[in-house]
């Protein structure tokens, strides 16, 4: 518990640095979001107390303390267009990001470390060649591009899946396959490497010595300890996973967080913006607790700071 608490006071300070970063976006970016709500033609009289109820009159640091307490009350303000609080339109979208995101980390971990055993246990090997050359097109290949060909083949010219929205189990999938093809090609190559270092070990030598079969050296032995850079990187992939859906999810037209983010900054609906950018740098956040968590709980013996 105390190692959980001393990370949770690291990860204080990461949050209020993202918040500042992201309350000065509406101050930096173009435009004038007063405008949004009066509209472009107005008098200066209306321009002046919109401006004031908006809170955007108030010196920088009143309005960034007032930014912050608002976040902490739960309260990420309005939208500018639709009128909604920006934390419903957040929780209704939230649940479809946060599904393709887990089924894409599913898929890659399973994809990925199960390709990368066997890459390492047939070194050399025709599957080894193939697998490692499939990797590394699968870390070149652009999330946006995949999404285009996938739609192209599974959408158009199969029709097996549908190329948009969000209504049944069968729209998650082209999203998840694409999202989830590069994070496998890179598990690949880590497993790969993690696990021929755990082969060279000593270790290994003294339980084949000993008779135990090879799947038993294999899972038990070599895989278990070429798992720790694999969960070393669990907080980066869930960053990359959170941005990659930003870029998914407006390919497949899905109706989730990152779609809404792309829509609000292209009609800069500034306190959306702030909020889903938020929820996003939170969740990042957290990932990384929670890798380091769980890496202090498979090999206890490394203390992290």
């Amino acid at each position: 518990m105390r190692f959980v608490f001393r990370r949770l006071l690291i990860a204080i300070p990461s949050l209020l640095i993202v918040s500042v970063f992201i309350f000065m976006l509406q101050h930096l970016a173009p435009g004038d979001p007063t405008y949004l709500v009066t509209g472009p033609v107005v008098s200066d009289e209306v321009y002046q107390r919109t401006r004031a109820q908006l809170g955007l009159d108030e010196p920088l640091p009143v309005q960034y303390w007032t930014f912050l307490s608002n976040v902490l009350r739960g309260d990420l303000g309005t939208s500018l267009l639709s009128k909604r609080p920006t934390l419903d339109l957040i929780v209704d979208r939230l649940p479809k990001t946060l599904a393709i995101s887990l089924g894409a980390m599913a898929l890659s971990y399973v994809v990925g470390m199960t390709a990368g055993v066997i890459a390492a246990i047939k070194r050399g090997s025709i599957w080894d060649v193939l697998v490692m050359g499939a990797a590394t097109l699968g870390m070149a290949v652009p999330g946006f591009w995949l999404g285009l060909m996938l739609i192209m083949l599974f959408a158009v010219r199969l029709d097996w899946l549908p190329a948009s929205g969000a209504s049944t189990p069968r729209h998650f999938v082209l999203p998840i396959l694409a999202l989830g093809a590069g994070e496998a090609a890179s598990i690949a190559r880590v497993i790969r490497s993690s696990m021929l270092e755990a082969l060279s070990g000593d270790y290994i030598r003294t339980a084949r010595a000993k008779g135990l079969r090879e799947g038993i050296v294999i899972v038990r032995h070599a895989l278990r300890n070429a798992l720790l850079p694999i969960i070393s990187i669990l907080g980066m992939q869930i960053g990359f996973l959170l941005t990659g859906a930003v870029i998914v999810e407006t390919v497949f037209a899905f109706p989730g967080l990152g779609r809404l983010l792309i829509d609000s900054i292209l009609n800069k609906d500034f306190p959306v913006v702030q909020g889903v950018l938020l929820v996003i740098g939170l969740m990042i956040v957290l990932g990384n607790l929670l890798a380091d968590v769980i890496y202090r709980f498979v090999d206890p013996r490394i203390e992290t700071i």
